[in-house]
């Protein structure tokens, strides 16, 4: 592919999900008469995916108390799990976690929904009918995803944390009791926005952006596809790609704003 073709298509994909984003803001009015089909979302996209989060958080909190352990026995510093442990659940890994299934799932499900209405024409018949597309179908879904992307981290943090407390007590020798003092030892530090722990705040915050950014990105996706199944299956791979490429980045620059400074 031509490289200045593929720079203009990047820049025209950023641009439609960015003017998306802004016109279902300029909708927020909307999220009242859409309380229906937001429950119905809340159900579909965040119930249904529960067991996924709670399996995939026990077993990194697992891995990622065994892997520091290790290393800590070495120096006999292995009392430290807990605190790493907490810190790396609540920082990174539980939004993170969180947000890859959320874009796996869900932004999947999204940008093939959406997709599908697009090629068979539904997307048009919305218009000749007066019916606001945005309003109808992206208002509720980008509000859902905002919303359970935080809720779902609130169960994937403290289920990575009782992971990472099994591995100790059963591989590492160490006292739960040591490790969960250690553990809310570390997450007492309160931020300078908010008088809450920086570390859950944070996380919080980010798995906030990140839905935002899922549910953007599925969405147009979605809304731009052609081609019938064919282009189906391109706008969910697309949405799933870019979805995990832009949690990645954006986590950059948001951990950069709130803990160096």
């Amino acid at each position: 592919m031509n490289p200045l073709r593929s720079v203009r298509q990047f820049s025209a994909n950023i641009g439609y999900v960015v003017d998306l984003f802004l016109q279902v803001c300029l909708r927020l009015n909307h999220v009242w008469k859409r309380r229906v089909l937001i429950t119905e979302h809340l159900y579909v996209s965040g119930v249904k995916v529960v067991h996924v989060v709670l399996l995939v958080g026990f077993f990194m909190g697992m891995v990622v108390s065994l892997q520091t352990g290790l290393e800590l026995s070495r120096i006999g510093q292995q009392d430290q799990i807990g605190t790493i442990v907490a810190v790396s659940m609540t920082r990174e890994m539980g939004p993170f976690i969180t947000a890859t299934i959320i874009a796996a799932t869900v932004g999947s499900s999204l940008a093939a929904e959406i997709g599908t209405m697009a090629v068979s024409d539904e997307l048009a018949a919305l218009e000749v009918l007066s019916i606001d597309a945005k309003s109808f179908l992206v208002v509720p879904r980008m509000v859902t995803v905002a919303i359970i992307c935080p809720l779902l981290t609130v169960i994937c943090d403290p289920i990575g944390i009782f992971g990472g407390a099994f591995v100790a007590q059963a591989q590492l020798n160490v006292g739960l009791q040591l490790y969960f003092d250690s553990a809310i030892d570390a997450l007492q530090t309160p931020g300078a926005f908010f008088p809450f722990p920086k570390d859950v705040y944070g996380g919080l915050f980010k798995s906030f952006v990140f839905g935002l950014l899922i549910a953007s990105i599925s969405c147009s996706a979605g809304m731009r596809t052609t081609g019938g199944a064919l282009g189906v299956g391109n706008a969910t791979r697309q949405a799933v790609r870019d979805s995990i490429i832009a949690i990645i980045i954006s986590n950059y620059f948001m951990t950069w704003f709130l803990y160096q400074r």
